[in-house]
């Protein structure tokens, strides 16, 4: 029987052509129907174009279909569920930025955590708890796998509303940067190894062995002796060389999330400005991309449907997953966002953790990995018990807590004082007002 894919937030052109060309390679879904659900007709249609010319260019028997503002028969009985979403556009998302900065706290992306990143949860999570109610209703064993930011939050609400779904967020973050440092190595990905866990964004490699060889000493010299390869991470390397282990996303994001780059302009100016990789830091770096691909959106989407097909798998995780799971049930590890059941032993119980985890035929398993070590774990603390109060403000109304969250979130609390922080969040709350009317007065 053929299985049944829906991707809510199907107009997201990059990510969801990606997704179900890497899923047709897939023999045991070769013939799935393929649901697109989204609010943006014209995004969407561009999508569907798309992955038509990759069902005619590898001859898949599977079947496209489109759904207008229609969760809920998008999602009938659906296997896989995925989500890529943005609730509220450019408008809305410019305050997590633009408030903050006002009062000195100069964000890079703001998708994660801080008060950007809380204030994008509390718009995004009641949307996320409908589309897990109607998946509760209408597809309960279907495998929900989460792709929209901020990741940890999310899923923490999630999980912690509908525990009997399957539900796991996913980045990319930690096969990226895998990748990177295999790179700057100069070794095969295929002879590397590592155990990967903390939060997202926030993740350490707790190991990184080529052949079953520690290649921490290797790395520590090539970025102390390369200056090349020390600028490209600038944030990314300083906090390595003192932490001891490697975190997964850029410089940019994880300058954002710590109290050590970007408290004043000095800092901001030698971290943050100068990184050769994608992601060094600068001020708004998301927004500003956000605003130039809104403007450009036909342009661009149009160029991209006159590039050639091509139908080479690449190494998205989800569809690896869903094939463990309910297609030739080969085992797949990777690394997932679940709740911390015991599975980081000094992280908070239940707080949403970035940890290995097994699909197979069985579901999704994740691998105990024990205690950090003192200073990770001490830093990772900070981000959970935040992120944990944030996401009970969500769930509670409260914003009392959202407030404390932005109060001891690091790079917030290292720039502002308590009243100015107060003085922020119901800046934030005025110009959300919008989509929090569910928080109490």
């Amino acid at each position: 029987m053929s299985k049944v894919f829906t991707v809510i937030g199907g107009g997201s052109f990059g990510f969801t052509t990606t997704l179900v060309r890497d899923l047709l390679t897939f023999p045991a879904f070769r013939d799935a129907e393929l649901r697109l659900m989204d609010i943006n007709e014209k995004r969407m249609g561009f999508v569907a174009k798309r992955l038509q010319q990759i069902k005619e260019a590898g001859n898949y028997p599977c079947t496209i279909k489109t759904f207008l503002n229609d969760r809920r028969a998008a999602l009938d009985g659906a296997d896989g569920v995925v989500c890529t979403i943005l609730q509220g556009g450019p408008e809305i998302f410019r305050t997590d930025i633009e408030i903050p900065y006002k009062y000195g706290v100069d964000i890079n992306i703001g998708d994660t955590r801080g008060p950007s990143g809380i204030f994008r949860a509390l718009r995004t999570i009641p949307i996320m708890l409908d589309i897990c109610k109607d998946i509760e209703e209408i597809c309960p064993k279907a495998i929900f796998l989460n792709y929209t930011n901020p990741m940890a939050m999310l899923c923490n609400a999630m999980q912690k509303s509908y525990p009997n779904l399957s539900v796991t967020g996913l980045c990319h973050s930690v096969q990226g940067t895998a990748h990177m440092l295999a790179e700057w190595l100069g070794v095969d990905m295929k002879d590397v190894t590592y155990l990967c866990a903390g939060v997202n964004h926030q993740a350490h490699y707790l190991k990184f062995e080529v052949k079953g060889e520690d290649a921490y000493p290797s790395l520590r010299k090539v970025i102390s002796e390369n200056e090349e390869i020390l600028n490209k991470e600038q944030v990314r390397n300083e906090m390595f060389l003192k932490l001891g282990y490697y975190v997964t996303e850029s410089s940019g994001h994880n300058s954002e999330y710590v109290a050590w780059f970007r408290k004043r302009k000095d800092l901001i100016e030698k971290y943050c400005t100068t990184g050769t990789n994608w992601n060094p830091g600068e001020h708004a770096y998301i927004l500003n991309e956000y605003l130039k691909n809104y403007q450009n959106f036909d342009s661009i989407t149009e160029e991209e449907l006159k590039k050639e097909i091509d139908l080479k798998r690449g190494q998205e995780y989800a569809t690896q997953i869903f094939n463990a799971i309910f297609g030739d049930n080969t085992p797949f590890k990777f690394n997932g966002n679940i709740p911390n059941k015991g599975l980081i032993d000094n992280l908070p119980y239940d707080c949403c953790v970035e940890v290995p985890v097994w699909a197979s035929k069985d579901g999704l398993e994740g691998i105990k990995v024990g205690a950090l070590p003192d200073q990770l774990a001490l830093l990772n603390n900070i981000t959970a018990r935040c992120e944990e109060l944030a996401v009970k403000g969500a769930l509670e109304g409260d914003k009392t807590k959202v407030y404390h969250a932005c109060l001891f979130d690091p790079l917030t609390s290292a720039v502002l004082s308590m009243d100015e922080i107060k003085n922020m969040v119901d800046e934030m709350f005025e110009a959300n007002k919008d989509y929090l009317g569910y928080f109490k007065d």
